[in-house]
């Protein structure tokens, strides 16, 4: 993510008729989000008398989401670039038979490209939720709101990206390597929701006790 420009930019970008940013970015962005919520309550558990016994483990924690956002951000600008080569596949010229050949391989490529970045994506998210449920089993209960929120946001971010592996893997003039990568993520985002879900129980039990 360009971090340079304001979120009122990106969000006029985000709003624009351009392609990019889209949706598979804003899953991404999804992700950094969340990982940011789970830092905040690391650093609002750390240096609390009252959790001095889990301490190190927070910070260690902490450390690992610091990663995951880095890692998130990154991916949201690959979304961006792996989009802009479908359409720079899509100009190439279709004069002969040769060209119409070419062209299409160019997009079947560019656009299995484009579902391998949210396909990471979810795997990323899978990654995640480990350190985020730490978080809301040991971090500041005070904060159990927010690290509810992050998981929810995970949730959000692996369902965004599913729909963008979906869109392109349906998109490929090969269905049957479409849909062979398709089930094998579509595998992994089941195994994300249900982990959401059982952390989601898990904050929304502690909540209500």
């Amino acid at each position: 993510m360009d971090y340079t420009q304001t979120l009122n930019n990106y969000l006029e970008n985000l709003s624009s008729k351009s392609p990019t940013p889209g949706g598979g970015n804003v899953a991404a962005f999804s992700g950094v989000l969340a990982s940011s919520l789970a830092i905040m309550v690391c650093n609002l558990t750390m240096g609390k008398k009252k959790y001095v016994e889990v301490e190190a483990e927070i910070n260690d924690t902490k450390n690992e989401l610091e990663k995951f956002k880095t890692k998130f951000s990154e991916l949201a600008d690959k979304d961006n670039t792996a989009f802009d080569k479908v359409m720079d596949a899509f100009k190439l010229p279709k004069e002969t038979d040769e060209e119409k050949d070419a062209r299409t391989k160019k997009i079947d490529e560019a656009t299995f490209g484009a579902a391998e970045v949210p396909a990471e994506v979810i795997n990323t998210c899978k990654d995640i939720l480990p350190l985020i449920k730490t978080v809301a089993e040991k971090g500041n209960q005070n904060s159990l709101s927010d690290a509810g929120v992050a998981v929810s946001l995970i949730n959000t971010a692996a369902e965004g990206a599913f729909l963008n592996v979906l869109i392109n893997c349906t998109s490929l003039s090969n269905q049957t390597i479409g849909n062979e990568y398709l089930k094998r993520i579509e595998i992994i985002f089941e195994g994300v929701k249900n982990t959401c879900s059982e952390i989601s129980s898990l904050i929304n039990n502690k909540l209500r006790s």
